[in-house]
Protein backbone atom coordinates (compact mmCIF):
# COMPACT_ATOMS: atom_id res chain seq x y z
CA UNK A 1 0.00 0.00 0.00
CA UNK A 2 2.92 2.30 0.77
CA UNK A 3 4.15 1.48 -2.33
CA UNK A 4 0.98 2.53 -4.54
CA UNK A 5 0.92 5.60 -2.34
CA UNK A 6 4.55 6.35 -3.44
CA UNK A 7 4.03 5.46 -7.15
CA UNK A 8 0.55 7.73 -6.67
CA UNK A 9 2.61 10.47 -5.66
CA UNK A 10 5.62 10.28 -7.93
CA UNK A 11 2.92 10.62 -11.16
CA UNK A 12 1.66 13.44 -9.47
CA UNK A 13 4.77 15.28 -9.24
CA UNK A 14 5.64 14.32 -12.41
CA UNK A 15 2.36 15.96 -14.32
CA UNK A 16 3.02 19.31 -12.11
CA UNK A 17 6.56 19.11 -13.03
CA UNK A 18 5.15 18.91 -16.88
CA UNK A 19 2.19 21.55 -16.48
CA UNK A 20 5.03 23.88 -15.00
CA UNK A 21 7.25 23.22 -18.17
CA UNK A 22 4.40 23.64 -20.19
CA UNK A 23 3.62 27.02 -18.62
CA UNK A 24 6.71 28.57 -18.88
CA UNK A 25 7.01 27.83 -22.27
CA UNK A 26 4.02 29.45 -23.24
CA UNK A 27 4.91 32.30 -21.27
CA UNK A 28 7.91 32.35 -23.29
CA UNK A 29 6.23 32.11 -26.13
CA UNK A 30 3.57 35.63 -25.49
CA UNK A 31 6.56 37.61 -23.86
CA UNK A 32 5.75 41.15 -25.14
CA UNK A 33 8.63 43.56 -25.83
CA UNK A 34 7.67 46.80 -24.60
CA UNK A 35 9.56 50.63 -25.24
CA UNK A 36 8.43 53.93 -25.07
CA UNK A 37 8.12 56.04 -28.36
CA UNK A 38 7.66 59.88 -29.19
CA UNK A 39 4.57 60.17 -31.72
CA UNK A 40 5.58 62.96 -34.17
CA UNK A 41 2.47 63.18 -35.87
CA UNK A 42 -0.58 61.54 -37.34
CA UNK A 43 -2.53 61.56 -41.03
CA UNK A 44 -5.45 60.37 -42.69
CA UNK A 45 -5.09 58.81 -45.87
CA UNK A 46 -6.68 56.62 -47.69
CA UNK A 47 -8.54 55.28 -44.91
CA UNK A 48 -5.56 54.37 -43.20
CA UNK A 49 -4.48 56.27 -40.05
CA UNK A 50 -0.50 56.46 -40.86
CA UNK A 51 1.81 57.86 -37.43
CA UNK A 52 5.10 58.63 -37.33
CA UNK A 53 6.75 58.09 -34.46
CA UNK A 54 10.29 57.48 -33.04
CA UNK A 55 11.82 55.21 -30.60
CA UNK A 56 15.26 55.42 -29.46
CA UNK A 57 16.53 57.69 -32.42
CA UNK A 58 14.76 55.63 -35.01
CA UNK A 59 11.92 56.55 -37.50
CA UNK A 60 9.21 54.23 -37.37
CA UNK A 61 6.05 54.45 -38.86
CA UNK A 62 2.32 52.86 -37.41
CA UNK A 63 -0.50 52.28 -39.70
CA UNK A 64 -4.07 51.06 -38.87
CA UNK A 65 -7.19 50.92 -40.62
CA UNK A 66 -9.78 53.54 -40.19
CA UNK A 67 -12.82 52.33 -38.98
CA UNK A 68 -11.31 49.31 -37.15
CA UNK A 69 -11.44 48.54 -33.87
CA UNK A 70 -8.31 50.11 -32.02
CA UNK A 71 -7.56 52.69 -34.98
CA UNK A 72 -7.30 55.57 -33.77
CA UNK A 73 -4.95 58.88 -34.46
CA UNK A 74 -3.30 60.13 -31.44
CA UNK A 75 -1.58 63.00 -31.12
CA UNK A 76 1.93 64.03 -30.72
CA UNK A 77 3.57 62.89 -27.19
CA UNK A 78 5.48 60.19 -25.63
CA UNK A 79 3.57 56.61 -25.46
CA UNK A 80 4.70 53.26 -24.05
CA UNK A 81 4.49 50.64 -27.09
CA UNK A 82 4.11 47.08 -27.16
CA UNK A 83 5.11 44.72 -29.84
CA UNK A 84 2.92 41.85 -30.04
CA UNK A 85 4.19 38.21 -30.34
CA UNK A 86 4.45 37.04 -33.97
CA UNK A 87 0.74 36.08 -35.75
CA UNK A 88 -0.49 38.21 -32.85
CA UNK A 89 -2.93 40.84 -33.82
CA UNK A 90 -5.17 41.62 -36.75
CA UNK A 91 -2.69 42.72 -39.07
CA UNK A 92 -0.38 40.83 -41.29
CA UNK A 93 2.60 42.21 -40.24
CA UNK A 94 4.31 43.15 -36.83
CA UNK A 95 1.48 44.15 -34.71
CA UNK A 96 1.98 46.74 -31.72
CA UNK A 97 -0.23 48.31 -28.87
CA UNK A 98 0.15 51.96 -28.05
CA UNK A 99 -0.73 52.71 -24.31
CA UNK A 100 -0.83 56.14 -22.70
CA UNK A 101 2.17 57.19 -20.60
CA UNK A 102 0.42 59.88 -18.81
CA UNK A 103 0.18 59.44 -15.35
CA UNK A 104 -3.17 60.75 -15.18
CA UNK A 105 -4.45 57.95 -17.79
CA UNK A 106 -5.16 54.09 -16.69
CA UNK A 107 -1.50 52.48 -17.96
CA UNK A 108 -3.82 49.34 -18.82
CA UNK A 109 -6.19 51.23 -21.64
CA UNK A 110 -5.39 50.60 -25.23
CA UNK A 111 -5.14 53.53 -27.47
CA UNK A 112 -4.74 51.22 -30.80
CA UNK A 113 -3.61 48.21 -32.32
CA UNK A 114 -1.40 48.91 -35.19
CA UNK A 115 0.75 48.01 -37.92
CA UNK A 116 4.77 48.67 -37.66
CA UNK A 117 7.15 49.79 -40.24
CA UNK A 118 10.55 50.49 -39.08
CA UNK A 119 12.34 52.82 -41.29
Amino acid sequence: MAKERAEKTGRFDMKKAILLFVMCGAAVLWAQEKSEITVKSSELSNHVIMISAVEKGKSLELHCNDGQAFCMAVKPGNYQMVRLAKNHGMYDCQNVDLYPTDPNQPQEEKLGEYCLYEK
